[in-house]
């Protein structure tokens, strides 16, 4: 078999595998991130959870797979090796990104939600005070 081809399948299993690893491990963990930014809202937070699961794959997928053919021929075992440190340091770095980029734009709905709830006073109004003489 070519050693090409034998990288290519090493390349494609390994990526697929740790795209499917920190996807699991995102949306496992990420759940009860988004459930707090979505004030306790389950049913919302398992449905933004999956959306973003479904789109961490099409992104990560579709990378895996344009950069499947960014190598030229591979002669030797050696040549194995480097092409698949390469390759799957890049897939580690998108994956890393991606995975901060997520975390960043939670941590903004986050944040937001926290102000909002700042904002709301913890007893409602029972009634107005008139002003005195001095104010």
């Amino acid at each position: 078999m070519d050693r090409t081809v034998i990288a290519y399948v090493i390349y494609l299993v390994v990526s697929i595998g740790l795209t499917v690893w920190v996807a699991r491990t995102l949306s496992h963990n990420g759940r009860v991130f988004l459930s707090d930014v979505l004030h306790g809202n389950e049913k919302l937070a398992d449905a933004v959870n999956h959306l973003l699961v479904v789109g961490f794959y099409l992104v990560n997928l579709g990378f895996v797979a344009l950069f499947l053919n960014k190598s030229g021929t591979i002669e030797d075992t050696r040549g194995i090796f480097e092409a698949l440190s390469a390759k799957l340091g890049v897939v580690l770095l998108v994956l890393g990104v991606m995975h901060l980029g997520n975390v960043y734009v939670l941590n903004r709905f986050r944040r937001r939600g926290v102000m909002e709830r700042e904002q709301v006073p913890p007893v409602a109004p029972q009634g107005w005070a008139t002003p005195g003489a001095g104010a």
